[in-house]
C-alpha cells in the first residue's frame, strides 16, 4: 500500500474517531458518567483558575451539573472538521439542547468551537469553545438582545455571533456587498477564513 493511501486512510479515521468524540461528549455528559466525560480530554487538560487534570475537571463537571440541571439532552448537529496536522485539527459542531432546571424547561442552541489532539494514537479533546445563541424556557421565545435567560439570572450574550466576523460585517452593510467575490476558501483552511484573524470572545459557562 502506497504512502499517500496510507495518509488518507489514516484521515479518514481521524474523522470518524473525531466525530464519536463529540457524540460520546453528549452521552457522557447526559448520563451523568463524569469519568467518561473527563476521560475525552488529555491528562494535562486546563480546567481554569490555575487549575489542571482530570481530576479538577470532574470536580468541575460534578459540581456544575449538581447546581444547573436535573436533567439534560443534547444533539449533535453539523460538524466541521480541519487538519492542522495529523494529529492536531480543529472543528465548529453544533448542538441543539433541553435542560430541565427546577420548574422551568430550558432549550439552547450553541456551537462548541473545538481543538483536537491525538495522544499515543487516540484522540482528545484539547479545547472546547461553547458559543451561545439563547438559552429560555420552551414557552418564552428569546425575541431581542441578550438570549442567554436562565431561570433567576440576569439575560446576558452568549458569544454565538462573536467568534466569525461576518456577521458584523453584514449588519453594518445597509445593501448587497458590492466587492469581489472571494476565492473558494483553501482546502483544510474553511473555518480559518471565516474567522478572519478575530479574536476569541470571552463567554460565560455556568
Amino acid at each position: 500500500m502506497n504512502d499517500d493511501i496510507v495518509k488518507r486512510l489514516d484521515r479518514l479515521e481521524s474523522i470518524d474517531a473525531i466525530r464519536q468524540l463529540a457524540a460520546k461528549y453528549s452521552l457522557a455528559l447526559d448520563m451523568r458518567d463524569a469519568d467518561a466525560w473527563v476521560g475525552l480530554f488529555p491528562e494535562d487538560v486546563k480546567v481554569g483558575n490555575g487549575e489542571t487534570g482530570r481530576a479538577a475537571l470532574r470536580t468541575w463537571f460534578d459540581d456544575t451539573m449538581r447546581q444547573q440541571f436535573d436533567g439534560t439532552s443534547h444533539h449533535i448537529g453539523g460538524h466541521i472538521i480541519e487538519f492542522d496536522d495529523p494529529d492536531h485539527a480543529q472543528g465548529v459542531v453544533y448542538s441543539k439542547n433541553e435542560h430541565e432546571t427546577g420548574p422551568e424547561w430550558v432549550i439552547m442552541q450553541m456551537i462548541y468551537v473545538d481543538r483536537y489532539e491525538r495522544i499515543d494514537g487516540r484522540w482528545y479533546f484539547r479545547r472546547r469553545l461553547p458559543l451561545y445563541w439563547y438559552a429560555t424556557d420552551l414557552n418564552k421565545p428569546p425575541i431581542g438582545g441578550r438570549k442567554m435567560r436562565w431561570p433567576g439570572r440576569e439575560p446576558y450574550e452568549g458569544g454565538y455571533h462573536d467568534y466569525f466576523p461576518s456577521w458584523k460585517r453584514f449588519w453594518e452593510r445597509s445593501g448587497p456587498d458590492e466587492s469581489p467575490v472571494a476565492p473558494p476558501a483553501p482546502l483544510e483552511k474553511f473555518i480559518e477564513t471565516m474567522r478572519g484573524g478575530a479574536g476569541a470572545p470571552k463567554v460565560r459557562v455556568r
